[in-house]
């Protein structure tokens, strides 16, 4: 099968997510215009902003990822379902985690969805692996593991752990997860260059 229904639908469902995100960011009802207005919608401001740049860290990565893939099959139709399942509960966690000023039961839920949406990540890719060649452009690709791979579940598990004593702690720990990923795989982007300059 050909990838483009996969990367038309993945990319809608991310756009929706990112949509229905953005409109549980309500205008405060009272006050008098100013800015100090805004303050109580702050932690729901910081919880938008960090999963406004989780969805885009997906979105990117995921591009990335099928530009190195030929074909898809069912398995891969499946475990790319998988993946949008956990970023699709991203408003519903945002929403909660911001509501409660960052209370620690919604932020250890919060990272659990972060948590289960990296262990999707891997099996789609794993996935991907599989149904193309294991010679192909991605398997080849990703043969190595990298560092943030490695580290990247215990800092959720930190995060996770650290919101029932210090919530602040556990929004550093998906921070940092954050800023880590921000930047798209290398080291697709460089096969993708090999393989077009030869």
């Amino acid at each position: 099968m050909e990838k483009n229904r996969l990367e038309a639908f993945s990319d809608g469902v991310l756009a929706i997510i990112i949509t229905i995100m953005v409109l549980e960011l309500k205008v405060p009802e009272t006050g008098e215009g100013h800015f100090s207005d805004l303050l109580p919608i702050v932690p729901k401001f910081l919880s938008y902003i960090l999963s406004f740049v989780y969805v885009g860290i997906y979105w990117n990565n995921h591009h990335h990822m099928l530009q190195c893939c030929k074909q898809v099959n069912g398995k891969v139709l499946w475990a790319n379902l998988h993946l949008l399942f956990w970023l699709s509960l991203f408003p519903f966690t945002t929403a909660w985690a911001g509501e409660n000023h960052l209370a620690g039961a919604p932020l250890a839920i919060y990272g659990f969805v972060l948590f289960m949406a990296a262990i999707a990540w891997v099996i789609l890719l794993n996935c991907l692996i599989k149904a193309n060649d294991s010679n192909a452009l991605l398997a080849k690709a990703v043969e190595n593991k990298t560092l943030k791979e490695q580290i990247s579940p215990f800092i959720y598990i930190a995060g996770i752990v650290s919101s029932f004593f210090i919530p602040w702690l556990a929004i550093a720990f998906y921070t940092v997860s954050a800023i880590i990923w921000l930047v798209p795989d290398k080291r697709i982007e460089n096969a993708l260059k090999d393989a077009k300059s030869q």
